[in-house]
């Protein structure tokens, strides 16, 4: 008698003593931090429109494109506000906790921009 899966096509292997099935797990969707980001605000902001792209199987890709654009933009704006600034890596050399700061509120800038162009929307 066949299980349900070897009626769904589905094959076994031996290995030792036990019959272990022929699955492969689904490729893993390349999700970074603004990714995340954008998955918890359509958690909590746009119930709707997220459970929808979950269950059209789109959610992923959405999260990846997401991902990808807002990278690109966030380095882009890190770049500059860098030559805005003048910060330099003659700054750097010269006095490192000075460089340290100022790169810490241009990256805050620029996530805080970031977020409020593509990530709540």
């Amino acid at each position: 008698m066949k299980s349900t899966y070897e009626r769904m096509d589905g094959s076994y292997q031996q290995v030792g003593d036990y019959l272990l099935p022929d699955m492969e797990a689904p490729e893993s969707p390349k999700i970074g931090s603004w990714g995340e980001r954008r998955r918890k605000y359509l958690q909590t902001n746009k119930r709707v429109l997220y459970t929808v792209m979950l269950l059209c199987d789109t959610l992923n890709a959405h999260l990846e494109e997401v991902d990808k654009s807002t990278t690109e933009m966030f380095d882009r704006l890190v770049e500059q506000l860098k030559r805005r600034n003048c910060i330099t890596e003659e700054l750097k050399a010269a006095n490192q906790l000075e460089w340290v700061q100022r790169m810490n509120t241009i990256r805050h800038e620029a996530a805080e921009a970031v977020e409020k162009e593509l990530i709540c929307v």
